[in-house]
Protein backbone atom coordinates (compact mmCIF):
# COMPACT_ATOMS: atom_id res chain seq x y z
CA UNK A 1 0.00 0.00 0.00
CA UNK A 2 1.62 3.06 -0.89
CA UNK A 3 2.19 6.05 1.78
CA UNK A 4 -0.24 8.38 0.76
CA UNK A 5 0.91 12.71 1.22
CA UNK A 6 -1.07 15.72 1.55
CA UNK A 7 -2.47 17.18 -1.44
CA UNK A 8 -0.86 19.81 -3.43
CA UNK A 9 -2.17 21.61 -6.02
CA UNK A 10 0.58 21.40 -8.67
CA UNK A 11 3.24 18.46 -8.56
CA UNK A 12 6.18 18.80 -11.10
CA UNK A 13 7.87 15.96 -12.15
CA UNK A 14 11.61 16.57 -13.21
CA UNK A 15 13.38 19.78 -11.82
CA UNK A 16 15.43 21.00 -14.52
CA UNK A 17 15.14 23.72 -16.75
CA UNK A 18 11.42 23.66 -17.60
CA UNK A 19 10.18 22.24 -13.98
CA UNK A 20 12.42 25.72 -13.10
CA UNK A 21 10.24 27.59 -15.20
CA UNK A 22 7.02 26.21 -14.45
CA UNK A 23 7.68 26.46 -10.55
CA UNK A 24 8.86 29.93 -10.68
CA UNK A 25 5.81 30.50 -12.90
CA UNK A 26 3.03 29.18 -10.68
CA UNK A 27 4.17 29.86 -7.67
CA UNK A 28 3.66 33.94 -8.49
CA UNK A 29 -0.12 32.79 -8.28
CA UNK A 30 0.67 31.72 -4.70
CA UNK A 31 -0.18 27.65 -5.96
CA UNK A 32 1.10 25.04 -3.49
CA UNK A 33 3.58 23.26 -5.61
CA UNK A 34 6.25 19.95 -4.94
CA UNK A 35 8.66 19.41 -7.39
CA UNK A 36 10.11 15.46 -7.74
CA UNK A 37 13.16 15.03 -8.37
CA UNK A 38 14.79 11.82 -9.07
CA UNK A 39 18.32 12.19 -8.73
CA UNK A 40 20.23 13.96 -5.51
CA UNK A 41 20.07 17.67 -4.77
CA UNK A 42 22.89 19.95 -6.33
CA UNK A 43 23.83 23.58 -6.18
CA UNK A 44 26.92 26.01 -7.73
CA UNK A 45 28.20 25.47 -3.94
CA UNK A 46 29.21 23.42 -2.96
CA UNK A 47 28.82 21.00 -5.55
CA UNK A 48 30.37 23.10 -8.10
CA UNK A 49 32.90 24.51 -6.39
CA UNK A 50 36.62 24.94 -7.59
CA UNK A 51 39.01 23.03 -8.43
CA UNK A 52 37.17 19.73 -7.68
CA UNK A 53 34.25 20.37 -10.39
CA UNK A 54 37.38 20.61 -13.20
CA UNK A 55 37.70 16.76 -13.09
CA UNK A 56 38.03 15.60 -16.48
CA UNK A 57 37.77 11.92 -15.61
CA UNK A 58 35.22 12.08 -12.73
CA UNK A 59 32.64 14.52 -15.28
CA UNK A 60 34.15 14.07 -18.18
CA UNK A 61 34.91 10.89 -19.10
CA UNK A 62 32.81 8.95 -15.99
CA UNK A 63 29.71 10.65 -16.49
CA UNK A 64 29.15 12.04 -12.34
CA UNK A 65 26.49 14.01 -13.74
CA UNK A 66 24.64 12.10 -16.09
CA UNK A 67 21.91 9.39 -15.41
CA UNK A 68 23.40 5.39 -14.80
CA UNK A 69 21.83 3.01 -16.60
CA UNK A 70 22.15 0.22 -14.59
CA UNK A 71 19.49 2.93 -12.53
CA UNK A 72 17.16 4.03 -15.34
CA UNK A 73 17.78 2.83 -18.81
CA UNK A 74 15.38 2.05 -22.30
CA UNK A 75 16.46 -0.90 -25.10
CA UNK A 76 17.38 0.00 -28.88
CA UNK A 77 16.94 -1.62 -31.70
CA UNK A 78 17.37 0.13 -35.78
CA UNK A 79 14.97 -1.91 -37.45
CA UNK A 80 11.40 -3.42 -36.94
CA UNK A 81 13.02 -6.95 -37.01
CA UNK A 82 16.07 -6.67 -34.85
CA UNK A 83 15.24 -7.85 -31.13
CA UNK A 84 15.96 -4.21 -28.69
CA UNK A 85 18.58 -4.60 -26.33
CA UNK A 86 19.39 -2.51 -23.06
CA UNK A 87 21.39 0.77 -23.63
CA UNK A 88 23.68 -0.39 -21.04
CA UNK A 89 26.57 2.14 -21.48
CA UNK A 90 26.32 5.82 -22.11
CA UNK A 91 27.67 6.84 -25.19
CA UNK A 92 25.03 8.08 -27.88
CA UNK A 93 23.51 10.70 -25.32
CA UNK A 94 23.90 11.86 -21.65
CA UNK A 95 20.74 12.40 -19.95
CA UNK A 96 21.37 14.18 -17.13
CA UNK A 97 20.65 13.45 -13.71
CA UNK A 98 19.77 15.25 -10.49
CA UNK A 99 18.64 18.92 -9.34
CA UNK A 100 19.46 21.06 -12.20
CA UNK A 101 18.96 18.56 -14.85
CA UNK A 102 21.02 18.54 -18.26
CA UNK A 103 20.89 22.30 -17.54
CA UNK A 104 23.83 21.87 -15.35
CA UNK A 105 26.28 20.16 -17.82
CA UNK A 106 25.05 21.27 -21.03
CA UNK A 107 27.91 23.85 -23.16
CA UNK A 108 24.74 26.37 -23.32
CA UNK A 109 23.92 26.85 -27.14
CA UNK A 110 20.73 28.66 -27.73
CA UNK A 111 18.84 29.22 -30.59
CA UNK A 112 15.11 29.68 -31.54
CA UNK A 113 14.25 27.83 -34.95
CA UNK A 114 13.70 29.66 -38.21
CA UNK A 115 10.05 30.46 -38.86
CA UNK A 116 9.73 28.39 -41.77
CA UNK A 117 10.74 25.70 -39.69
CA UNK A 118 7.42 25.66 -37.33
CA UNK A 119 5.11 25.32 -40.18
CA UNK A 120 7.85 23.04 -42.43
CA UNK A 121 4.88 21.11 -44.12
CA UNK A 122 3.15 23.66 -45.36
CA UNK A 123 6.50 25.59 -46.08
CA UNK A 124 7.93 22.74 -48.16
CA UNK A 125 4.13 22.08 -50.11
CA UNK A 126 3.99 25.78 -50.96
CA UNK A 127 7.73 26.03 -52.30
CA UNK A 128 8.34 22.69 -53.77
CA UNK A 129 5.37 20.87 -53.66
CA UNK A 130 3.80 18.01 -51.84
CA UNK A 131 5.48 15.35 -54.00
CA UNK A 132 9.11 15.48 -52.71
CA UNK A 133 7.85 14.44 -49.07
CA UNK A 134 8.86 10.53 -49.02
CA UNK A 135 6.31 8.52 -48.20
CA UNK A 136 7.67 7.32 -44.49
CA UNK A 137 8.02 10.88 -43.53
CA UNK A 138 6.12 12.40 -40.64
CA UNK A 139 6.35 16.34 -41.90
CA UNK A 140 4.60 18.07 -39.41
CA UNK A 141 3.67 21.54 -38.66
CA UNK A 142 4.03 22.88 -35.25
CA UNK A 143 0.13 24.39 -34.13
CA UNK A 144 1.80 27.66 -33.30
CA UNK A 145 3.65 30.19 -35.28
CA UNK A 146 7.40 31.97 -34.73
CA UNK A 147 5.19 35.17 -34.10
CA UNK A 148 3.35 33.64 -31.18
CA UNK A 149 6.90 32.64 -29.65
CA UNK A 150 8.62 35.47 -30.32
CA UNK A 151 7.49 36.64 -26.85
CA UNK A 152 8.56 33.51 -25.45
CA UNK A 153 11.71 33.39 -27.12
CA UNK A 154 12.56 36.51 -26.05
CA UNK A 155 12.12 35.61 -21.98
CA UNK A 156 13.36 32.41 -21.91
CA UNK A 157 17.09 34.07 -23.63
CA UNK A 158 16.45 37.02 -20.72
CA UNK A 159 16.54 35.09 -17.87
CA UNK A 160 19.04 32.17 -19.17
CA UNK A 161 21.30 35.05 -19.82
CA UNK A 162 22.08 34.38 -23.33
CA UNK A 163 25.37 36.50 -25.30
CA UNK A 164 24.51 36.88 -28.89
CA UNK A 165 24.67 39.29 -32.04
CA UNK A 166 20.78 40.26 -33.17
CA UNK A 167 20.85 39.69 -36.84
CA UNK A 168 17.33 40.52 -37.41
CA UNK A 169 15.62 43.20 -35.05
CA UNK A 170 12.07 43.97 -36.27
CA UNK A 171 12.74 43.32 -39.43
CA UNK A 172 15.96 44.98 -39.91
CA UNK A 173 19.04 42.65 -41.08
CA UNK A 174 21.92 43.91 -38.23
CA UNK A 175 25.13 43.63 -40.15
CA UNK A 176 27.20 41.03 -37.83
CA UNK A 177 24.26 38.97 -36.90
CA UNK A 178 22.45 35.89 -38.74
CA UNK A 179 20.68 37.46 -41.05
CA UNK A 180 18.69 34.01 -41.94
CA UNK A 181 16.69 34.09 -38.07
CA UNK A 182 13.57 35.34 -37.90
CA UNK A 183 12.86 38.54 -36.38
CA UNK A 184 13.40 39.61 -32.72
CA UNK A 185 11.52 42.20 -30.84
CA UNK A 186 15.10 43.04 -28.81
CA UNK A 187 18.70 42.31 -28.73
CA UNK A 188 19.96 39.83 -26.48
CA UNK A 189 20.50 40.32 -23.30
CA UNK A 190 23.88 41.00 -23.95
CA UNK A 191 26.90 41.07 -25.95
CA UNK A 192 28.60 38.06 -28.03
CA UNK A 193 31.47 36.72 -26.07
CA UNK A 194 34.93 37.43 -27.81
CA UNK A 195 36.18 34.76 -30.59
CA UNK A 196 38.93 32.55 -30.43
CA UNK A 197 41.43 31.76 -32.96
CA UNK A 198 40.23 29.05 -34.81
CA UNK A 199 36.72 30.82 -34.93
CA UNK A 200 38.48 33.85 -36.74
CA UNK A 201 40.29 31.79 -39.29
CA UNK A 202 36.70 30.39 -40.11
CA UNK A 203 34.74 33.57 -40.14
CA UNK A 204 37.34 35.09 -42.54
CA UNK A 205 37.48 32.18 -44.88
CA UNK A 206 33.63 31.75 -45.03
CA UNK A 207 33.36 35.70 -45.43
CA UNK A 208 35.80 35.14 -48.67
CA UNK A 209 33.56 32.70 -49.63
CA UNK A 210 30.28 34.92 -49.51
CA UNK A 211 28.83 33.59 -46.72
CA UNK A 212 27.28 35.26 -43.50
CA UNK A 213 29.55 34.12 -40.38
CA UNK A 214 28.13 35.61 -36.86
CA UNK A 215 29.21 34.64 -33.45
CA UNK A 216 27.25 31.70 -31.80
CA UNK A 217 25.02 32.56 -29.48
CA UNK A 218 24.94 30.82 -26.00
CA UNK A 219 23.43 30.72 -22.13
CA UNK A 220 27.48 32.10 -21.33
CA UNK A 221 27.94 35.46 -19.62
CA UNK A 222 30.24 37.98 -21.78
CA UNK A 223 29.65 40.71 -18.34
CA UNK A 224 27.90 40.76 -15.27
CA UNK A 225 24.00 40.55 -15.60
CA UNK A 226 21.09 40.34 -13.33
CA UNK A 227 17.91 38.38 -14.80
CA UNK A 228 14.03 39.43 -14.07
CA UNK A 229 14.11 36.93 -10.64
CA UNK A 230 17.24 38.77 -9.19
CA UNK A 231 20.09 35.96 -10.17
CA UNK A 232 23.43 36.84 -10.74
CA UNK A 233 25.85 35.99 -13.61
CA UNK A 234 29.58 36.73 -14.06
CA UNK A 235 31.80 37.11 -16.74
CA UNK A 236 32.89 33.76 -17.75
CA UNK A 237 36.53 33.49 -17.73
CA UNK A 238 37.32 31.03 -20.71
CA UNK A 239 38.38 27.80 -18.36
CA UNK A 240 37.19 25.65 -21.08
CA UNK A 241 35.06 23.00 -18.66
CA UNK A 242 31.50 23.44 -19.32
CA UNK A 243 30.29 20.26 -21.28
CA UNK A 244 29.68 17.42 -18.88
CA UNK A 245 30.54 20.10 -15.89
CA UNK A 246 28.64 22.14 -13.75
CA UNK A 247 29.93 26.14 -13.59
CA UNK A 248 31.60 27.24 -10.57
CA UNK A 249 32.05 30.63 -11.80
CA UNK A 250 27.68 31.40 -12.33
CA UNK A 251 28.97 32.21 -15.95
CA UNK A 252 26.97 29.21 -17.82
CA UNK A 253 23.22 30.02 -17.32
CA UNK A 254 21.60 27.35 -15.51
CA UNK A 255 18.82 26.73 -13.91
CA UNK A 256 20.43 26.49 -10.14
CA UNK A 257 22.24 30.27 -11.82
CA UNK A 258 19.20 31.60 -13.08
CA UNK A 259 16.22 30.08 -11.29
CA UNK A 260 16.16 28.04 -8.60
CA UNK A 261 18.13 30.03 -6.12
CA UNK A 262 14.94 32.60 -5.88
CA UNK A 263 12.69 29.76 -6.26
CA UNK A 264 13.79 27.57 -3.51
CA UNK A 265 12.78 31.14 -1.55
CA UNK A 266 9.07 30.56 -2.43
CA UNK A 267 7.46 29.54 0.53
CA UNK A 268 4.78 27.86 -1.19
CA UNK A 269 7.06 25.77 -3.82
CA UNK A 270 9.05 22.98 -1.97
CA UNK A 271 10.86 19.79 -3.76
CA UNK A 272 12.20 16.18 -2.71
CA UNK A 273 15.10 14.92 -4.45
CA UNK A 274 16.06 11.03 -4.97
CA UNK A 275 11.97 10.70 -5.30
CA UNK A 276 11.41 8.94 -8.84
CA UNK A 277 7.66 8.95 -10.38
CA UNK A 278 6.27 5.86 -11.80
CA UNK A 279 3.36 6.67 -13.06
CA UNK A 280 0.71 9.23 -13.72
CA UNK A 281 -2.52 8.08 -11.58
CA UNK A 282 -6.08 8.71 -13.49
CA UNK A 283 -8.84 9.02 -12.36
CA UNK A 284 -12.04 5.88 -13.13
CA UNK A 285 -12.80 7.32 -16.34
CA UNK A 286 -8.98 8.43 -17.78
CA UNK A 287 -9.77 11.92 -17.91
CA UNK A 288 -8.15 13.34 -15.17
CA UNK A 289 -5.37 12.99 -13.43
CA UNK A 290 -5.35 12.70 -9.51
CA UNK A 291 -2.00 13.01 -8.90
CA UNK A 292 1.26 10.81 -9.39
CA UNK A 293 3.09 7.85 -7.42
CA UNK A 294 7.04 8.06 -6.70
CA UNK A 295 9.17 5.64 -5.26
CA UNK A 296 10.92 6.97 -2.73
CA UNK A 297 14.42 6.01 -2.36
CA UNK A 298 15.41 7.52 0.87
CA UNK A 299 13.10 5.58 2.52
CA UNK A 300 12.41 2.68 0.50
CA UNK A 301 9.13 2.98 -0.34
CA UNK A 302 5.91 4.18 -2.85
CA UNK A 303 3.95 7.13 -2.09
CA UNK A 304 0.87 8.46 -3.71
CA UNK A 305 1.04 11.99 -3.91
CA UNK A 306 -2.49 13.91 -5.01
CA UNK A 307 -2.05 17.08 -7.04
CA UNK A 308 -4.88 19.07 -8.81
CA UNK A 309 -2.33 19.79 -11.77
CA UNK A 310 0.67 17.36 -12.94
CA UNK A 311 3.61 18.80 -14.87
CA UNK A 312 6.24 16.27 -16.88
CA UNK A 313 9.11 18.17 -16.71
CA UNK A 314 11.28 15.35 -17.25
CA UNK A 315 14.05 14.73 -19.56
CA UNK A 316 12.04 13.86 -22.87
CA UNK A 317 13.09 10.08 -22.71
CA UNK A 318 11.53 9.99 -19.23
CA UNK A 319 8.26 12.27 -20.06
CA UNK A 320 7.38 9.75 -22.53
CA UNK A 321 7.71 6.88 -20.95
CA UNK A 322 5.97 8.31 -17.81
CA UNK A 323 2.93 8.86 -20.55
CA UNK A 324 2.91 5.28 -22.21
CA UNK A 325 3.22 3.57 -18.64
CA UNK A 326 0.06 5.61 -17.12
CA UNK A 327 -1.96 4.86 -20.70
CA UNK A 328 -1.87 8.44 -21.62
CA UNK A 329 -2.89 9.16 -25.29
CA UNK A 330 -2.81 5.61 -27.45
CA UNK A 331 0.25 4.29 -28.13
CA UNK A 332 1.63 4.22 -31.71
CA UNK A 333 1.92 2.39 -34.08
CA UNK A 334 4.32 1.39 -36.86
CA UNK A 335 2.13 -0.80 -39.01
CA UNK A 336 -1.33 0.88 -38.82
CA UNK A 337 0.22 4.36 -38.30
CA UNK A 338 -2.48 4.84 -36.09
CA UNK A 339 -1.58 6.15 -31.95
CA UNK A 340 0.55 9.39 -31.13
CA UNK A 341 2.59 8.35 -27.94
CA UNK A 342 5.94 7.63 -29.01
CA UNK A 343 5.14 8.47 -32.82
CA UNK A 344 7.73 10.56 -34.44
CA UNK A 345 11.29 9.71 -32.59
CA UNK A 346 13.76 11.86 -34.04
CA UNK A 347 17.65 12.77 -33.08
CA UNK A 348 20.41 15.05 -34.93
CA UNK A 349 22.64 14.62 -37.53
CA UNK A 350 26.04 15.84 -37.32
CA UNK A 351 29.67 15.30 -39.29
CA UNK A 352 32.97 17.75 -39.09
CA UNK A 353 36.06 18.55 -40.56
CA UNK A 354 39.26 18.15 -38.91
CA UNK A 355 41.76 20.53 -39.95
CA UNK A 356 45.97 20.31 -38.62
CA UNK A 357 48.13 23.05 -39.55
CA UNK A 358 52.05 23.00 -38.41
CA UNK A 359 52.78 26.47 -38.19
CA UNK A 360 49.47 27.63 -35.97
CA UNK A 361 48.58 27.24 -32.27
CA UNK A 362 45.29 27.57 -31.09
CA UNK A 363 45.83 27.23 -27.21
CA UNK A 364 42.37 24.83 -26.76
CA UNK A 365 42.41 24.95 -22.97
CA UNK A 366 41.04 28.16 -23.71
CA UNK A 367 37.26 28.06 -24.67
CA UNK A 368 33.52 28.18 -23.62
CA UNK A 369 30.85 25.74 -24.28
CA UNK A 370 28.98 28.22 -26.68
CA UNK A 371 32.85 30.18 -28.40
CA UNK A 372 32.22 29.62 -31.78
CA UNK A 373 31.26 31.68 -34.99
CA UNK A 374 28.78 30.33 -37.02
CA UNK A 375 27.47 30.45 -40.83
CA UNK A 376 23.42 29.77 -41.47
CA UNK A 377 23.95 30.02 -45.42
CA UNK A 378 22.74 26.36 -45.88
CA UNK A 379 20.14 26.25 -43.08
CA UNK A 380 16.43 24.94 -44.37
CA UNK A 381 15.11 28.62 -45.07
CA UNK A 382 18.25 28.97 -47.18
CA UNK A 383 18.01 24.91 -49.33
CA UNK A 384 16.12 24.09 -52.38
CA UNK A 385 14.30 20.87 -51.20
CA UNK A 386 13.55 19.76 -54.66
CA UNK A 387 16.88 20.33 -56.29
CA UNK A 388 18.81 19.11 -53.39
CA UNK A 389 17.13 15.63 -53.13
CA UNK A 390 16.92 16.42 -49.46
CA UNK A 391 14.09 18.06 -46.91
CA UNK A 392 16.10 19.88 -43.95
CA UNK A 393 18.93 22.05 -43.37
CA UNK A 394 22.19 22.77 -40.96
CA UNK A 395 24.25 25.40 -39.37
CA UNK A 396 28.01 25.13 -39.91
CA UNK A 397 30.40 26.08 -37.13
CA UNK A 398 33.97 26.54 -35.77
CA UNK A 399 35.18 27.33 -32.12
CA UNK A 400 37.10 26.13 -28.86
CA UNK A 401 35.22 24.54 -26.51
CA UNK A 402 38.35 22.62 -23.91
CA UNK A 403 40.99 21.50 -24.05
CA UNK A 404 40.48 18.59 -21.98
CA UNK A 405 43.67 15.77 -23.00
CA UNK A 406 41.57 12.95 -22.16
CA UNK A 407 38.52 12.98 -24.37
CA UNK A 408 40.07 15.85 -26.63
CA UNK A 409 43.03 15.04 -28.25
CA UNK A 410 42.49 15.35 -32.04
CA UNK A 411 44.93 13.57 -33.80
CA UNK A 412 45.67 12.45 -37.34
CA UNK A 413 43.81 9.43 -38.73
CA UNK A 414 46.31 6.37 -38.68
CA UNK A 415 48.09 7.46 -35.50
CA UNK A 416 48.45 4.29 -33.24
CA UNK A 417 46.61 4.52 -30.31
CA UNK A 418 49.17 3.94 -28.07
CA UNK A 419 52.96 4.18 -27.56
CA UNK A 420 55.84 6.19 -28.45
CA UNK A 421 54.55 6.87 -31.89
CA UNK A 422 51.50 8.12 -30.26
CA UNK A 423 53.14 10.37 -27.54
CA UNK A 424 55.05 11.89 -30.30
CA UNK A 425 51.76 12.50 -32.57
CA UNK A 426 50.50 14.25 -29.26
CA UNK A 427 53.50 16.19 -28.90
CA UNK A 428 52.98 17.56 -32.63
CA UNK A 429 49.59 17.91 -32.79
CA UNK A 430 47.92 18.98 -29.37
CA UNK A 431 47.33 22.92 -30.06
CA UNK A 432 47.26 22.70 -33.44
CA UNK A 433 44.05 21.06 -34.61
CA UNK A 434 40.81 22.73 -35.32
CA UNK A 435 37.32 21.76 -36.70
CA UNK A 436 34.55 22.45 -38.64
CA UNK A 437 31.08 20.57 -37.60
CA UNK A 438 27.58 20.42 -39.09
CA UNK A 439 24.75 20.67 -36.99
CA UNK A 440 21.60 19.67 -39.09
CA UNK A 441 18.06 18.69 -38.72
CA UNK A 442 16.47 15.65 -38.66
CA UNK A 443 13.04 14.39 -39.88
CA UNK A 444 10.77 12.05 -38.51
CA UNK A 445 9.78 8.56 -39.73
CA UNK A 446 7.09 6.05 -39.81
CA UNK A 447 9.75 3.29 -38.49
CA UNK A 448 11.09 5.57 -36.18
CA UNK A 449 9.23 5.56 -32.82
CA UNK A 450 9.38 4.72 -28.96
CA UNK A 451 7.23 2.27 -27.35
CA UNK A 452 7.03 0.08 -24.48
CA UNK A 453 9.49 -3.16 -24.81
CA UNK A 454 8.35 -6.49 -24.71
CA UNK A 455 10.52 -8.08 -22.84
CA UNK A 456 12.45 -5.76 -20.54
CA UNK A 457 11.61 -4.39 -17.35
CA UNK A 458 12.88 -1.93 -15.15
CA UNK A 459 13.76 -2.67 -11.22
CA UNK A 460 10.26 -1.43 -10.45
CA UNK A 461 8.67 -3.97 -12.92
CA UNK A 462 7.34 -1.76 -15.50
CA UNK A 463 8.39 -2.18 -19.34
CA UNK A 464 10.86 -0.28 -20.33
CA UNK A 465 10.82 2.15 -22.99
CA UNK A 466 12.06 0.92 -26.29
CA UNK A 467 13.81 3.32 -28.87
CA UNK A 468 13.69 2.02 -32.62
CA UNK A 469 15.22 4.35 -34.77
CA UNK A 470 17.87 4.47 -37.42
CA UNK A 471 19.63 7.26 -39.91
CA UNK A 472 17.18 7.58 -42.86
CA UNK A 473 18.51 8.49 -46.66
CA UNK A 474 17.24 11.85 -46.77
CA UNK A 475 18.77 12.86 -43.63
CA UNK A 476 22.24 11.54 -44.80
CA UNK A 477 21.61 13.37 -48.27
CA UNK A 478 21.19 16.67 -46.37
CA UNK A 479 24.51 15.52 -44.15
CA UNK A 480 26.46 14.57 -47.31
CA UNK A 481 25.34 17.89 -49.02
CA UNK A 482 26.84 19.67 -45.98
CA UNK A 483 30.37 17.58 -46.92
CA UNK A 484 31.10 19.36 -49.94
CA UNK A 485 30.20 23.15 -48.45
CA UNK A 486 32.50 22.31 -45.24
CA UNK A 487 35.43 20.89 -47.38
CA UNK A 488 35.33 23.41 -49.58
CA UNK A 489 36.08 26.11 -46.57
CA UNK A 490 38.41 23.94 -45.36
CA UNK A 491 40.70 23.59 -48.04
CA UNK A 492 40.66 27.37 -48.20
CA UNK A 493 42.11 27.78 -45.25
CA UNK A 494 44.97 25.76 -46.26
CA UNK A 495 45.75 23.05 -43.38
CA UNK A 496 48.34 20.51 -43.76
CA UNK A 497 46.59 17.60 -42.89
CA UNK A 498 42.27 17.61 -43.63
CA UNK A 499 40.08 15.06 -42.99
CA UNK A 500 36.48 14.42 -42.92
CA UNK A 501 33.51 12.40 -40.65
CA UNK A 502 29.96 12.28 -42.09
CA UNK A 503 27.45 9.43 -42.50
CA UNK A 504 27.17 7.87 -45.60
CA UNK A 505 24.27 6.31 -47.69
CA UNK A 506 23.61 2.63 -45.57
CA UNK A 507 24.67 4.15 -42.30
CA UNK A 508 23.36 1.97 -39.27
CA UNK A 509 22.85 4.32 -35.62
CA UNK A 510 25.69 3.12 -33.63
CA UNK A 511 24.69 4.13 -29.99
CA UNK A 512 28.43 3.82 -29.00
CA UNK A 513 29.87 7.45 -29.70
CA UNK A 514 28.87 10.82 -28.62
CA UNK A 515 26.64 12.73 -30.93
CA UNK A 516 24.15 14.71 -29.01
CA UNK A 517 21.77 14.80 -26.29
CA UNK A 518 18.86 15.76 -28.38
CA UNK A 519 16.30 13.44 -28.43
CA UNK A 520 13.01 14.58 -29.54
CA UNK A 521 9.53 13.58 -29.88
CA UNK A 522 6.97 10.94 -28.56
CA UNK A 523 4.74 13.40 -27.50
CA UNK A 524 4.55 15.33 -30.58
CA UNK A 525 2.39 18.93 -30.00
CA UNK A 526 -0.74 19.23 -32.92
CA UNK A 527 -3.86 20.11 -33.79
CA UNK A 528 -5.26 16.55 -34.28
CA UNK A 529 -5.09 14.11 -31.94
CA UNK A 530 -4.98 11.02 -34.00
CA UNK A 531 -0.94 12.16 -34.64
CA UNK A 532 -0.07 14.40 -31.50
CA UNK A 533 -0.51 13.97 -27.90
CA UNK A 534 -0.53 17.38 -26.45
CA UNK A 535 -2.09 20.58 -27.75
CA UNK A 536 -0.23 23.99 -28.59
CA UNK A 537 -0.09 24.67 -24.97
CA UNK A 538 1.27 21.34 -24.24
CA UNK A 539 -1.73 20.23 -22.30
CA UNK A 540 -2.78 16.43 -23.00
CA UNK A 541 -5.38 16.09 -25.49
CA UNK A 542 -7.28 13.49 -23.46
CA UNK A 543 -6.62 14.60 -19.83
CA UNK A 544 -6.63 18.01 -19.30
CA UNK A 545 -4.95 18.83 -15.91
CA UNK A 546 -1.43 17.27 -17.47
CA UNK A 547 1.03 19.44 -19.47
CA UNK A 548 3.93 17.84 -21.13
CA UNK A 549 7.12 20.27 -21.91
CA UNK A 550 10.30 19.51 -23.35
CA UNK A 551 11.36 18.29 -26.83
CA UNK A 552 9.16 15.54 -26.73
CA UNK A 553 6.27 18.26 -27.93
CA UNK A 554 8.52 18.56 -31.35
CA UNK A 555 7.17 16.88 -34.53
CA UNK A 556 10.42 16.35 -36.15
CA UNK A 557 13.96 17.74 -35.01
CA UNK A 558 15.35 21.30 -35.87
CA UNK A 559 18.47 22.17 -37.18
CA UNK A 560 19.66 24.08 -34.18
CA UNK A 561 20.20 23.06 -30.84
CA UNK A 562 16.85 22.36 -29.12
CA UNK A 563 16.82 24.34 -25.36
CA UNK A 564 15.85 28.01 -27.06
CA UNK A 565 12.71 25.97 -28.04
CA UNK A 566 12.27 24.26 -25.35
CA UNK A 567 12.79 27.41 -22.90
CA UNK A 568 10.11 29.10 -25.58
CA UNK A 569 7.57 26.93 -24.93
CA UNK A 570 7.74 26.40 -21.45
CA UNK A 571 6.99 30.09 -20.90
CA UNK A 572 4.27 29.97 -23.21
CA UNK A 573 2.35 26.86 -21.77
CA UNK A 574 2.89 28.72 -18.15
CA UNK A 575 1.45 31.77 -19.71
CA UNK A 576 -1.75 30.03 -20.92
CA UNK A 577 -2.07 27.93 -17.56
CA UNK A 578 -1.61 31.42 -15.52
CA UNK A 579 -3.90 33.68 -17.80
CA UNK A 580 -6.69 31.24 -19.03
CA UNK A 581 -6.35 27.43 -17.38
CA UNK A 582 -6.54 28.12 -13.56
CA UNK A 583 -9.37 30.53 -13.54
CA UNK A 584 -11.51 27.11 -15.59
CA UNK A 585 -9.51 23.97 -15.57
CA UNK A 586 -10.58 22.59 -18.73
CA UNK A 587 -8.99 21.81 -22.11
CA UNK A 588 -7.48 24.66 -23.70
CA UNK A 589 -8.29 24.60 -27.71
Amino acid sequence: MARKEPKKDVVIVGLGWTGAIMGMELAQEGLEILALERGADRDTVPDFKYPNIADELKYGVRYDLMQRPSASTLTIRRTLAETALPYRQLGSFLPGNGVGGAGSHWNGHTWRPQPEEMRLRSYTIERFGRQIIPEDMLLEDYPLTYEELEPYFDRFEHVAGISGQAGNLRGKIIPGGNPFEGPRSRDYPMPAMPQTYDAHLFAEAAKALGYHPFPRPGAIASKAYVNEYGMQMGPCNFCGFCERFGCYNYSKGSPHVCILDALKRKPNFSYKTHSEVLRVDLSADRKTATGVTYFDHETGEEVFQPADLVLLCAYQLHNVHLLLVSGIGRPYDPATGEGATGRGYAYQMNGGVSMFFKDKAFNPFIGTGSNGMVIDDFGINQNDFARHGFIGGSYISTGTTNGQPIRSMPLPAGTPAWGLAWKQAIGQWYGHAMSIGSHGSCMSYRNCYLDLDPTYKDRFGRPMMRMTFNWNDNDIRMTQYMRVKMEEIAKSMKPDIMQSGFKKKGAMYDVRPYQTTHNVGGNAMGVDPAKSVINRYLQAHDVHNVFVMGSGAFPQNLQYNPTGLVGGLAYWAAHALRTDYLRQPRSLV
